[in-house]
């Protein structure tokens, strides 16, 4: 298993919002295909509460803002909170489509100029596990997997 950190709102929505396409400005999954652990970063994107699934999302949860996502749940910062599987990666122009009413983009979630991780099959953990955060996509320790593992 390896593990992603995100930071807030964006993780929230990867393991509750149907958020199903990571953005990042390189493949930084490689061929690498399967479980990834979703942590949570330590800070929030405040930009973030200006995304239209990010409003839609608190919105969806009867939320009165995109700020109230993480109210009161210190525990959704500098902790591991559900796992993904990465299904596929392509970049911006293998994001087009045609659906029979016109183009649309893979996922509302994506955005132009990036690479996509696309996203599927979130489980959340029931109690979130402290830990570091880092960059990229790296492996994950075997004591982390088995925490992970048992509420899965």
């Amino acid at each position: 298993m390896r593990i992603l950190t995100v930071r807030q709102p964006w993780a929230y929505a990867i393991i509750h919002g149907g958020k199903d396409v990571e953005n990042r400005t390189t493949n930084i999954a490689g061929a690498y295909r399967g479980a990834v652990a979703i942590h949570a970063g330590a800070r929030e994107d405040t930009s973030a509460r200006q995304h239209p699934e990010i409003i839609r999302l608190a919105a969806d949860r009867w939320w009165a803002d995109p700020a109230s996502l993480l109210t009161g749940r210190r525990d959704q910062f500098g902790h591991i909170i559900g796992v993904v599987d990465i299904v596929d990666v392509h970049s911006t122009i293998d994001c087009w489509g045609f659906d029979g009413q016109g183009e649309r983009w893979c996922s509302v979630w994506a955005q132009h100029g990036m690479h996509h991780l696309v996203l599927a099959n979130p489980r959340p953990l029931s109690e979130p596990i402290p830990y570091r955060g880092a960059l990229g996509l790296r492996r994950l320790d075997e004591a982390t997997i088995s925490r992970i593992e048992a509420q899965l």
